[in-house]
């Protein structure tokens, strides 16, 4: 049974949301602000989320928004009635550039996004300046269809914009994510449980998610990783039909979604003895992620963070295993902007969540990942879980 009184986000913090959007909109000279969502794993739903809480399934969505007055979500034929119950934003219009040559639609009120507009009262010959954000995920003929849209605007990329907005949370924001924490903390207790020898790793994954989805995870913010031998080796791994072995280690990586927002705990579990090479690089990990933890606090930029951190690695002579910046916020996307890799000059600040991912992967024994998640707080950093480095069955 589901607890009682899960955090949520309040329908009361949606307005404000729009607020701050419209006053970047207002500094940037905008005249529109067109968010496209879909539902494409980890980054497709961010900006609907946050702007509408709506969980955008199947159909791709935007956010119609002027500098002043409520926003309009649009969408595809099949999710205006899903959009009005799931949703934050009472106006909900069906799109013609949302809809398929080959489906038809009788009952339906479809209008083109000039239509739209006119029927909004606006005067569409006065749009200028066009913000577009979500522009990466949209196809080209989406793309086209809304420029041609409005033909006299200038297309202004607002991704940034909104992303600056989502990176410090507010206090509903880290009642949820810190729920999204305690999800992956049963995922990985769950996991603990079931990995032994001759158990498969989709076995494994499903225990996991089993136990998230029970204590109200809504799915995952990746799919879940259970990579056991071999299949550690790559940074990216799918769980497989493979058996654990004896004496192997199993690469975790958990990040489950609640309210539309993210958790990651990324752990080895050793299975016996894999080896000396592997614990190892495991203690280093470890130290390396306990570097950054010392490291982060208010006003340092977050590649000192990841710099701690790589340093140590580095000096263990395991460098070249250092794939990528682990160091990244959390929020509506797993690992969402800002991302704090050696050239970027962007700074922790308070009520940013940050994880912190150590990564040592391509090597001749493996990879493994040691990952953390952390509050940014006006002295230094709280640990948003508490789970042990070292993790033997």
């Amino acid at each position: 049974m589901l607890p009682e009184n899960l955090p949520v986000i309040p329908p009361e913090e949606y307005p404000r949301r729009w607020a701050r959007v419209q006053e970047t909109m207002t500094r940037r000279n905008l005249d529109i602000l067109i968010a496209y969502a879909d539902d494409r794993a980890v980054f497709g739903p961010a900006h609907t989320r946050w702007l509408a809480g709506f969980p955008v399934h199947f159909e791709p969505v935007c956010i119609l928004m002027f500098p002043e007055g409520d926003p309009v979500l649009l969408c595809g034929p099949e999710s205006d009635e899903y959009a009005r119950i799931a949703g934050r934003i009472p106006q909900v219009r069906v799109l013609r550039e949302f809809t398929h040559p080959d489906e038809d639609y009788p009952f339906s009120v479809i209008r083109s996004l000039r239509e739209i507009i006119g029927d909004l009262d606006r005067d569409i010959g006065t749009v200028r300046r066009a913000g577009l954000a979500g522009r990466g995920l949209m196809a080209g003929e989406l793309l086209a269809a809304l420029t041609a849209a409005l033909p006299g605007a200038e297309w202004i990329d607002a991704e940034h914009d909104l992303c600056d907005l989502r990176a410090c949370k507010s206090p509903t924001e880290l009642a949820v994510i810190r729920y999204a924490y305690r999800l992956a903390e049963a995922g990985l207790a769950a996991a603990i449980e079931a990995i032994r020898p001759d158990v498969c790793e989709r076995e494994i994954a499903a225990v996991i998610e089993t136990a998230m989805r029970g204590a109200g995870a809504e799915g995952t913010g990746i799919d879940t990783i259970v990579a056991s031998g071999p299949n550690t080796r790559p940074i990216l791994a799918r769980s497989t039909f493979r058996k654990i072995d004896r004496d192997d280690m199993v690469l975790l990586t958990i990040a489950p979604r609640y309210e539309g927002y993210h958790a990651a705990i990324g752990r080895p579990v050793f299975v016996g003895n894999p080896g000396d090479a592997v614990r190892r690089a495991r203690e280093i990990a470890c130290r390396a992620q306990e570097a950054c933890f010392a490291a982060m606090r208010p006003d340092v930029e977050g590649r000192i963070v990841e710099k701690a951190g790589r340093r140590i690695v580095e000096a263990a002579g395991l460098g070249d295993f250092f794939l990528y910046s682990g160091v990244h916020s959390v929020g509506v996307i797993e690992f969402e902007p800002p991302i704090f890799g050696p050239s970027s000059p962007a700074v922790l600040k308070p009520d940013m969540v940050i994880s912190v991912d150590i990564p040592m992967f391509n090597a001749p024994w493996g990879g493994l990942r040691v990952e953390d998640g952390f509050l940014i707080t006006q002295t230094g950093a709280e640990r948003l879980h508490h789970n042990p480095f070292v993790i033997e069955v």
